[in-house]
């Protein structure tokens, strides 16, 4: 939690080890976690779940940021395999352009397991992930539900990044029908470089003034994007009126979700996928079987995957899932809703 705290004041972790007790005579495994940029809320928890997972099950692990560098994260992959790494961990920085760790990892009988990014045209031994096909379901879903008639603005995500093709392709399947019955108009798709609140908000001003604010719906799809949103909306005096979607429910997206603001996002269990990656990680070093339940087409093969459920986020289930988890504390959430707006304390 220390180091948590270093990010949050503005200093980066380069790197960490950690080094547990093996029985006399034997090598603790050892794996490596290669982390796309600790400057983001969302990997910061997936990092501190994962070296919880490592130290509960006694192995060694050795974990870089690089910072959202493509070159810095291929860099510290080299310099974790010298380092006698049995498994790889990977949360890629860009899904396109790192089959190139994944080549360096076999040449060294490194086995890679993609970690919520799934690594395109590579050999990829196990991609670890929540449904991500089924995110953008069921942000489509819980709108259409909401809106079946109107106007949408779809803000997609980093052309860059894998996952948001999977989302997209999800939103499609729900979203597709009442297209091509006139129910539902698309007046604008965009997609927001590095998945940034900047450019979303950017984009969304955009929106807004070419369609002269007649939008009935904005399928955002995570929480930095809808923030970006959320804040153009709050410029025209819509905030809270547009129905918006979102992902991942960052602290500060969960406080606009029961201010109103945000009408939802999807709520991933990061500690159950984190742990889930590391057990993985050290199955495959000791040969034993793995267990997957589904595969991800990256291009190169059907890549075996463990993919986990996913939960929608609402003011009225936030504390059923996200309060009662820990995963946020309910003085945090709640922090600017009047004390007798709020629900009872659990």
């Amino acid at each position: 939690m220390k180091r948590i705290l270093l990010i949050a004041l503005g200093l980066i972790l380069v790197s960490g080890v950690f080094v547990g007790a093996a029985p006399a005579g034997e090598r603790n495994i050892r794996i490596g976690i290669a982390i796309n940029d600790l400057q983001l809320e969302r990997w910061q928890r997936d990092w501190s779940y994962m070296e919880a997972a490592c130290k509960a099950l006694g192995v060694d692990f050795i974990s870089q940021s690089a910072d959202g560098d493509e070159q810095k994260q291929l860099t510290q992959v080299e310099s974790m395999l010298t380092q006698g790494i049995d498994a790889l961990v990977i949360i890629a920085v860009s899904t396109e352009s790192m089959a190139q760790a994944v080549n360096l990892a076999h040449e060294s009988n490194v086995p890679v397991i993609c970690y919520d990014r799934l690594i395109s045209n590579a050999d990829v031994d196990y991609y670890v992930t929540f449904d991500m096909i089924g995110v953008g379901r069921e942000q489509a879903k819980f709108l259409v539900e909401r809106v079946p008639k109107g106007k949408y603005f779809l803000l997609q995500g980093d052309k860059t990044d894998n996952n948001a093709y999977l989302f997209y392709e999800g939103q499609m399947e729900v979203l597709q029908p009442y297209i091509d019955s006139g129910d539902i108009e698309i007046v604008a798709e965009q997609w927001a470089d590095g998945w940034s609140e900047q450019n979303a908000l950017n984009l969304t001003e955009n929106v807004l003034t070419s369609a002269n604010n007649q939008i009935d719906a904005i399928l955002a799809t995570n929480d930095s994007t809808a923030s970006g949103a959320v804040r153009a909306l709050e410029a025209q005096g819509l905030a809270g009126i547009i129905p918006i979607t979102g992902q991942d429910c960052d602290l500060a997206a969960c406080k606009r979700i029961v201010a109103g603001t945000q009408t939802m996002s999807i709520y991933k269990r990061l500690e159950n996928l984190a742990t889930a990656a590391i057990n993985l990680a050290v199955d495959v070093s000791k040969g034993n079987q793995v267990v997957t339940n589904d595969t991800y087409d990256n291009k190169f093969k059907e890549v075996p995957t463990l993919a986990l459920d996913l939960l929608v986020v609402t003011k009225d289930t936030m504390m059923q899932y996200v309060i009662a988890d820990g995963f946020h504390s309910y003085d945090d959430v709640y922090a600017d809703i009047p004390e007798e707006l709020r629900p009872p304390r659990p």
